[in-house]
């Protein structure tokens, strides 16, 4: 895109979590500023941009904003990242970093990561009892290894404030993606009920609504910054 200015990038995914096999794909997602002159013009910028070979989705600053705002995790995580994994850093994309905590409330880390969670259960369900196809029960173990680094995360960040990306012990997350893969979805059934109560009872520091002045002084930066014409 015609004078895009990428701000904060980095690799995500199972690679950033410790799940990857020797065939997984490397993630990357990142955010980017548009010209702000654009956003008046008859044809407002993509707000997102996404590709193969390599596997990478951008989102315009506004759009990823509005994404953690709502709990997103694939979004969140991108402020949370281990510093090694970050490819991109600017001025701006540190002070993302910096407020990264003005995006989180309770209500709705719990209402995303469970429901997260919640669609990756809904898949496994569907699959029957485990005597599918190799590449069914691959697909039905990731499901499952995801569905249970959802609730992991969700419930840490729930009750601690902190987003974790890297897994202390991911041959357990692994371990389990089998289990389930093997027919034993009621693993997951129950690990999902579990995360249930734990939200429930958990007493969160996270506040009732998320930070939304800090998080717009830091998008009405970007757009200052990031005045002009697109280049031609």
């Amino acid at each position: 895109m015609s004078g895009m200015r990428l701000l904060l990038a980095g690799i995500v995914g199972s690679t950033a979590y410790g799940l990857a096999g020797p065939g997984s794909d490397v993630d990357r997602l990142g955010l980017f500023a548009a010209p702000t002159v654009a956003f008046h013009g008859l044809h407002p910028p993509r707000e997102s941009i996404v590709t193969t070979a390599p596997d990478r989705t951008l989102h315009e600053a506004g759009k990823w904003c509005r994404l953690a705002l709502s709990g997103n995790p694939t979004a969140t995580e991108l402020a949370w990242l281990p510093d090694d994994l970050y490819e991109t850093r600017t001025d701006l994309g540190d002070r993302l970093i910096g407020i990264r905590s003005a995006f989180l409330a309770a209500p709705r880390v719990r209402s995303a990561y469970l429901g997260y969670a919640g669609q990756q259960f809904r898949k496994l369900e569907s699959r029957g009892d485990g005597s599918f196809s190799a590449d069914t029960r691959r697909r039905t173990a990731k499901h499952a290894r995801h569905l249970a680094r959802l609730l992991h995360q969700g419930r840490l960040l729930y009750a601690t404030g902190h987003l974790p990306i890297r897994l202390d012990d991911p041959r357990s997350f692994v371990d389990f993606g089998e289990q389930v893969a093997a027919g034993r979805v009621d693993r997951a059934r129950n690990l999902l009920a579990e995360a249930e109560r734990d939200f429930d009872a958990i007493r969160t520091p996270l506040p009732e609504r998320p930070d939304e002045e800090t998080v717009e002084r830091w998008l009405l930066d970007v757009r200052a910054a990031s005045y002009g014409r697109p280049a031609d």
